[in-house]
């Protein structure tokens, strides 16, 4: 049986990932060549050819460079959500920039697009039990949701022990919504996309989601960066070896990969597959 996912994308330039902060500042990245628009754009005509719909997590960052590509993703029927403005770690920066992050985001998403914005994704997934005001401030913005969640256990980010499936933290009508895993060796395995996806045959990522479906009867989230599909960006000098491999492992590849799971299985907006949740009267 197959179950309709949410397919997210989170909308950010190949020279603003986490995985090359250390060497390039965020001052610096106007110097960098743009390629967000020409690679979101390609994602936008492969959903169509299909009648897909997808929750596009955008930095406001981006939002202010390129409003017409915000504008095109409203128009095409997406769901336009935040991915914060500058791409900074929720557990780095503390309550107070991480408000004033969001309400830059929020504001400057919403008035290239036109429309409200109630979903977050955390860069690098940098939400978790260990900050667990950053959800109270969410709701403060204005969120009903967050898509930042991810109990797997990596060098990066994760909270193995958290929780699987959506929940409110206590006292707050926001959802958190975590990142698609699988239960097996007494673990959690990551089965939502991204470097992951690039990495292991797209035979395995298929047979998890079946798995997925058959013995959970859940919907997979999916994500993937505009910059995933574009083999030809430019490469970071001084960036360490980890870094690069993680960022070009079978970049080549992704555009036929995607494509294929677009066929093999249907996708839709977080906010219309979640829709009974963020929807139900009950707070707790």
């Amino acid at each position: 049986m197959s179950i309709p996912g949410a397919m997210t994308i989170d909308v950010e330039d190949y020279f603003q990932v986490q995985a090359f902060a250390d060497v390039i500042d965020r001052d610096h990245w106007e110097s960098y060549p743009r390629r967000v628009e020409d690679n979101t754009a390609w994602l936008l005509d492969a959903l169509a050819a299909r009648n897909q719909r997808a929750t596009f997590f955008t930095l406001g960052w981006v939002a202010d460079r390129h409003q017409s590509l915000i504008r095109r993703i409203v128009d095409a029927g997406h769901e336009l959500a935040s991915h914060g403005y500058g791409h900074q770690l929720v557990d780095h920066i503390g309550p107070d920039a991480f408000r004033a992050d969001l309400r830059r985001a929020r504001a400057a998403l919403e008035d290239a697009g036109g429309v409200a914005v109630i979903g977050y994704r955390a860069p690098t997934f940098s939400i978790g039990p260990h900050v667990p005001w950053a959800w109270d401030i969410l709701e403060e913005t204005g969120h009903r949701y967050s898509s930042s969640l991810f109990p797997v256990r990596h060098d990066l980010y994760g909270t193995p022990d958290a929780a699987r499936t959506p929940f409110q933290p206590a006292g707050l009508s926001l959802w958190e919504i975590p990142l698609t895993t699988i239960k097996g060796l007494g673990r959690n395995w990551p089965c939502a996309g991204g470097g992951y996806f690039r990495l292991l045959p797209y035979a395995a990522y298929r047979q998890a989601v079946r798995h997925l479906h058959r013995t959970e009867h859940n919907p997979a989230i999916f994500y993937t960066h505009p910059w995933e599909l574009d083999p030809a960006q430019p490469h970071i000098p001084g960036s360490r070896l980890t870094a690069r491999f993680r960022h070009r492992v079978n970049l080549a590849r992704m555009k036929t990969r995607f494509s294929a799971l677009l066929t093999d299985f249907a996708w839709d907006r977080m906010d219309h597959i979640f829709a009974d949740l963020l929807n139900s009267p009950g707070t707790h």
